[in-house]
């Protein structure tokens, strides 16, 4: 080769370089991650544990009166719990140190009423330094719960308890090596026990705590840490809004820095705020936070849990998933088998991308550069993405999976070191030679999952149709998971009929009645099942065509309800509080003041030993109750006061509630609303039930 032809090769070789280096990435848009919320937002779940005095009194929310003899769980091993938490493919574990009753899982110098004055360990024990070690040594972060309410305290409510409470923080971030996230509750002021006081107090959680100078201080301890705080000032991570285990299917990662945050922003976001304050989606495997036994059939399904996965991380949030731990120390049976083989759901769903072995085409490639091209969407590498130029905010991806495959599952990333872009999109499926469209999205964010019903195409196309900047897609994936069977629905009404159902089509549906486990051979359901007495049922959905069954369901129900009359009101549609459906609801005393009585004539007497209330379930449902008083009566003229208290956490998590008392006889009851959640006379009920001996 000679050497003019030599140089000509040599400066087309560096002039088509240049032109490739001198295209420049899009410049970000709007608010970005920090590297520690983009840290924890890559962890995408980690888990909560949930353990305190009143896990022995079977109590949501201590009072702070717990006696502190009753903390002996003698099994305890905190790398059980690492252990679980590791096989169901979560990342860290934050520990409850200090629950609003302000017992402390740490021997703090600061207040006698932790574990160093406990039996457990002859009070030598650690159960935060117990925690943080089988972390360590299972590979998973470390975080900490401190309640900022305290209902032991005595000094709650004036200056001087924001001094403990910063102490308390000083030892958690000090003394237990390095903590990932640190959580505050906004639960704040209310009746407790305060050193002896036995009162209501109140604070303003918006001055009281001074957050700014805490949140110095965290950062000043530890520098890497996360805040999560629902307590009055913004932290770096935002509650959904909902206890439910879902975040908005629209979900921008930003709010606005200052001002009070309405349930709409909490659970979509803004889409123009001007912090960068991700969606952290927190639930319980069980429907209540501290460990209750009557909830042992009540561990969340694997399908349940998938559902959750994927309206959390599957929807731009992370997922925050609590484990009540038992009087002993340790995860339940169910709850440990549920998590384990949830964590291998989740690797079967997503083991096999079928993009990465397919070929991408962008409609628009930023100045036509190789560094930005549709292939850097499917490279499986984070730090690489497809981009368009500035002008395009509209734009198509196609994968290109060669031959007929069937899909379920497209997962899309943007690319938010740079900002969150994208406002709609849809996904099209090349079938028979032509294009369909089988579903559409709003926004994707961090990370995007969509489901849609199985479909064999040769391609699958990613339309962007509406962005706030040009699009930046970091990662794409296609993928046939499997498809799980939800464990059936089993309700009785009020004439004591059992029915079963599901909201998939197809599946049958078989039973047993008398506590044995269902199969194929069970007895089949074709209708309503009458019973009497106190059945327990077990339930299965079986799907013919694959021979899968599903998880079981199970239901202990109580005294049949048929002969029940709800007394001193003439309103029929009353009676849906006896129906057995929890979206049927009933309102009263909407026109007089508090308090309101409900009165029910149980049609003979019974045995009680406790009685069950279940709020209004509709999202920010009106008048739930939050404090009561529960009577009985033989004879409808002498009463008797047979409980009293509070349904503590029930405006987030507007469940059952359920209610112990010593055993009476009685042929009525009356449950009489104190308060509800907004402090009118407005009480609604989904459903309300005894519990009999």
């Amino acid at each position: 080769m000679n050497r003019f032809f030599l140089n000509v090769v040599v400066l087309v070789f560096l002039s088509t370089s240049v032109g490739i280096s001198q295209v420049k990435a899009p410049a970000a848009f709007g608010p970005v991650p920090t590297k520690n919320q983009m840290r924890v937002q890559e962890m995408e779940s980690y888990a909560f544990v949930h353990f305190s005095l009143n896990t022995y009194t079977d109590q949501s929310w201590g009072f702070g009166n717990e006696d502190i003899k009753l903390f002996n769980p003698e099994k305890s091993d905190c790398r059980q719990w690492a252990r679980i938490c590791k096989a169901a493919g979560m990342k860290g574990i934050i520990i409850t140190a200090k629950h609003h009753g302000g017992f402390c899982l740490w021997p703090s110098k600061y207040t006698e009423y932790s574990v160093k004055n406990a039996p457990w360990k002859n009070g030598k024990g650690d159960m935060v330094r117990e925690m943080a070690d089988a972390c360590k040594e299972y590979g998973l972060k470390f975080g900490v719960y401190l309640s900022p309410w305290d209902r032991n305290h005595p000094d709650y409510g004036k200056p001087e308890y924001i001094t403990y409470f910063r102490n308390q923080l000083t030892e958690l971030l000090t003394n237990y090596g390095e903590v990932f996230e640190v959580w505050f509750d906004g639960a704040n002021g209310g009746n407790g026990y305060y050193g002896g006081a036995n009162e209501t107090r109140t604070i303003d959680r918006t001055t009281y705590y001074d957050w700014k100078k805490t949140y110095e201080l965290i950062h000043k301890l530890q520098p890497n840490c996360m805040i999560w705080n629902d307590g009055g000032d913004r932290g770096d991570f935002r509650w959904v809004g909902t206890e439910s285990g879902y975040v908005g299917e629209t979900n921008w990662s930003l709010l606005n820095a200052t001002g009070e945050v309405p349930w709409n922003n909490l659970h979509f976001g803004v889409e123009n705020g001007n912090a960068w304050v991700p969606a952290e989606v927190n639930t319980s495997i069980r429907p209540e936070w501290f460990y209750h036994p009557d909830e042992d059939t009540k561990v969340k399904t694997v399908s349940q849990l998938m559902d959750l996965y994927y309206n959390s991380i599957g929807r731009n949030g992370t997922l925050l998933l609590n484990f009540p731990i038992m009087p002993n120390g340790l995860i339940h049976q169910n709850d440990e088998k549920a998590a384990i083989e949830f964590g291998k759901a989740v690797k079967e769903a997503f083991v096999n991308n079928l993009a990465l072995k397919a070929k991408a085409k962008g409609t628009n490639v930023r100045g036509n550069s190789e560094k930005f091209g549709a292939d850097k969407a499917i490279d499986n590498n984070k730090d690489s993405y497809w981009a368009t130029d500035d002008a395009i905010t509209a734009a198509s991806l196609t994968i290109d999976l060669g031959k007929p495959t069937m899909v379920n599952r497209f997962l899309v990333q943007e690319y938010i070191r740079l900002g969150q872009r994208v406002k709609s999109f849809t996904i099209e499926a090349f079938v028979d030679g032509n294009w369909k469209e089988i579903t559409r999205g709003t926004t994707i964010g961090y990370k995007r999952i969509v489901r849609f019903p199985s479909v064999e195409a040769t391609k699958v196309r990613l339309n962007i149709t509406d962005s706030k900047s040009c699009p930046t897609i970091s990662n794409i994936g296609v993928y046939n998971a499997p498809v799980f069977l939800d464990a059936p629905s089993i309700t009785r009404n009020q004439s004591g009929d059992i029915i079963i159902s599901t909201n998939d089509i197809g599946p049958l549906f078989f039973y047993t009645l008398d506590g044995s486990e269902p199969t194929s051979h069970s007895e089949k359901y074709t209708g309503p099942v009458s019973t009497n007495g106190k059945p327990a049922v077990k339930a299965i959905a079986y799907d013919p065509a694959t021979s899968k069954s599903s998880p079981v369901a199970v239901e202990q129900f109580d005294i049949c309800r048929k002969d029940w009359r709800i007394l001193e009101t003439q309103d029929k549609n009353a009676y849906s509080i006896l129906d057995g459906n929890t979206a049927t609801v009933w309102h009263q005393g909407k026109d007089q003041k508090m308090p309101v009585d409900l009165v029910i004539d149980l049609g003979k007497e019974q045995n009680l030993s406790g009685f069950k209330y279940h709020p209004d379930q509709g999202m920010w449902g009106p008048g739930i109750i939050t404090h009561y008083e529960f009577y009985v009566s033989s004879d409808n003229e002498k009463w008797k006061l047979a409980d009293q208290g509070e349904f503590s956490n029930i405006k987030n998590n507007p469940l059952w509630q359920i209610k112990r008392i010593s055993p009476e006889k009685a042929r009525y009851i009356r449950l009489r609303a104190i308060k509800n959640t907004e402090n009118n006379s407005n009480c609604g009920y989904a459903e309300i039930d005894v519990i009999t001996e």
